[in-house]
């Protein structure tokens, strides 16, 4: 496949003809509501079984097969010449692709059954050939140590129908919101662990999880060792299962980061206990926030970065969002709210509102501004496909166990295809 940044005066069927596929093809891949409506800026995915090469001056049929490394025989084949033509500069030269072994990674997504609800076994079946593993979110901590209930059993069912390894997601969420109290009283009483756990792994066995994954958050320094002692016990009660541990973690770039968010969360000794980790690297633009891309490139580097200096690669796994915020301007901190929007929806404004699409180099991620009917301005960041391989780039550079996405239910139908280009997803037997 190939990434496409339409220019303006591109037509999908100028498209479709200098790449030899048909439109119908570019159409599904992309699924174009309305072909016509292409956006300047706009990145497309084209099917293609190799790629295009257009003839500069001084290009040789020699040095654009090393520059490839392909053979000169696989380009005269591919494109039916015989070797002493002259070719001329501008001409779209098909090089083969060769089969080539990709990485095999782990791909993990969350669904969250407040949003998807009854849905949620159709949402994941959409895309359950392209996961190893669904974290089903989530059972809320109580103060007493209980954990309120859900109606998950269909979302398992459809994972397990499909190979996919559904994971129990436990959080301190209270009312939509994180709450350390609940954490606090937990976690510091050796009592409540047990309870906690004796719970969850009857959970686990009734509903036939595959393992659990804690995202406990904002737990602040004073439940940092606590927190280290309920995932070792959980350690040695899911190891008697063969069942999997996992842990989410938020974004640090180096050791000993303030803030409640951060001093709870300790990557090197969790990096030993668990089997992996679900490094949360997403939402430095948020809803609240001042607009910026919500995964910049630059920043999720310096966390990986951070994260594999202190724990095996292997065990990491990178958080890549599936939405993008629209803000109103102007940005007025702590009033103004960003509408979360997905890939399709963004191309759709920027199609509405004649926009033209840019990409930030620094942050490798889209956005454009427009003006809507009531004279208000916008300016919008998302993901897409140039975004999406820019992080695959990065997860193949240093060899990480994979990626997850946060989360199921946005439509971006780009990415699921990249993931076939780039990696083979590893299946639970």
């Amino acid at each position: 496949m190939q990434i496409h940044v339409v220019k303006r005066g591109d037509s999908i069927w100028q498209l479709a003809n200098s790449y030899g596929v048909s439109v119908e093809m570019i159409s599904d891949a992309n699924q174009l509501q309305n072909p016509n409506a292409l956006v300047v800026g706009q990145a497309l995915i084209i099917p293609t079984s190799g790629r295009y090469h257009r003839i500069k001056q001084g290009d040789t049929l020699l040095k654009v097969s090393e520059y490839y490394q392909v053979t000169v025989e696989s380009i005269l084949r591919a494109n039916q010449l015989r070797g002493n033509e002259s070719i001329p500069i501008g001409y779209p030269l098909f090089i083969p692709t060769l089969a080539r072994q990709k990485p095999v990674v782990d791909v993990s997504a969350y669904v969250d059954l407040n949003i998807t609800g009854e849905n949620s076994p159709q949402v994941l079946s959409e895309v359950a050939q392209y996961l190893t593993f669904v974290t089903i979110f989530s059972y809320e901590l109580n103060a007493d140590g209980t954990l309120t209930p859900i109606n998950d059993q269909p979302t398992i069912e459809a994972a397990k129908n499909q190979n996919v390894a559904p994971l129990m997601v436990i959080t301190n969420l209270k009312e939509g919101a994180f709450d350390t109290d609940i954490a606090t009283t937990v976690l510091q009483s050796e009592d409540l662990q047990n309870k906690l756990l004796d719970e969850a792994i009857s959970i686990l066995d009734e509903k036939g999880y595959a393992g659990i994954d804690f995202d406990l958050e904002y737990l602040g320094a004073e439940n940092r060792e606590p927190y280290h002692q309920l995932l070792r016990k959980a350690r040695t009660r899911l190891d008697e299962k063969n069942a999997y541990l996992s842990s989410a973690l938020a974004p640090q770039t180096m050791e000993g980061m303030q803030g409640v968010l951060y001093e709870g969360h300790d990557y090197a000794t969790q990096g030993e206990i668990v089997d992996f980790v679900f490094l949360m690297t997403y939402e430095w633009g948020w809803t609240g926030g001042p607009p910026m891309a919500v995964a910049p490139i630059n920043q999720v580097r310096r966390v990986v970065e951070y994260a594999s200096s202190v724990m095996p690669s292997n065990k990491i796994m990178l958080g890549i969002p599936l939405y993008g915020y629209d803000w109103t301007l102007p940005y007025v901190q702590g009033e103004t709210r960003a509408k979360a929007i997905d890939h399709q929806d963004a191309i759709e404004l920027a199609f509405k509102y004649q926009a033209e699409i840019l990409f930030d180099e620094q942050a490798q991620s889209p956005y454009f501004n427009y003006w809507d009917e009531a004279g208000k301005q916008h300016e919008v960041w998302f993901e897409d496909a140039r975004s999406i391989q820019a992080k695959f780039d990065l997860i193949k550079e240093f060899q990480l166990r994979g990626f997850f996405y946060w989360v199921l239910g946005w439509d971006f139908p780009q990415n699921w295809l990249l993931i076939e280009e780039n990696f083979t997803v590893n299946k639970q037997a």
